[in-house]
């Protein structure tokens, strides 16, 4: 018989990949992703014994949303965001999908916290408005007004933003 920790293990090594992409889209920042994801691994393996035969994944998922939610509530972020990057060394890669999904990184990073929320669990994870707004703690309503709002604001800020849902 295997052990919780063996378990939950199995669980990080499946899940992790899926769960640090979501936090990376979340946050904008890959050092940040990882810091959300660790934080809500935390969190959840004192749980685990309750949450390992119902959805863990969703759980994690939660408490991530919620450690998100407390990080963007707070005054002081740690860092100042500046107008401009600073130059890079490396000379930027505009071809193909590097460049579209640079772009759309920048583009997800200048919406507010709560619309990229949205935004990330409605449509990169494919989530439904009522799964959206139960992880969020927020209204149906609150999620379609937030989605059509960033919509709204990748339509203008992406080059070709032809395959936007609308």
């Amino acid at each position: 018989m295997r052990s919780g920790w063996t378990e939950f293990e199995e669980f990080v090594a499946q899940c992790g990949p899926r769960l640090l992409r979501s936090a990376w889209l979340l946050t904008g920042d890959p050092h940040l992703a990882e810091d959300l994801l660790q934080t809500a691994l935390a969190r959840s393996w004192p749980k685990w014994r309750r949450i390992r035969h119902e959805q863990p994944e969703a759980y994690v998922r939660r408490v991530m949303m919620n450690v998100h939610a407390s990080w963007w509530r707070r005054r002081w972020r740690g860092e100042l965001p500046h107008a401009s990057l600073p130059e890079s060394a490396v000379p930027e890669d505009r071809y193909g999908e590097v460049d579209l999904e640079r772009t759309v990184q920048q583009a997800l990073r200048r919406l507010p916290a709560r619309q990229r929320a949205v935004v990330v669990l409605r449509y990169l994870e494919d989530r439904s408005v009522e799964e959206t707004a139960a992880m969020l703690n927020c209204s149906a309503g609150t999620v379609k007004s937030q989605a059509a709002k960033a919509l709204r604001t990748l339509r203008g800020t992406l080059p070709n933003p032809v395959d936007l849902p609308r």
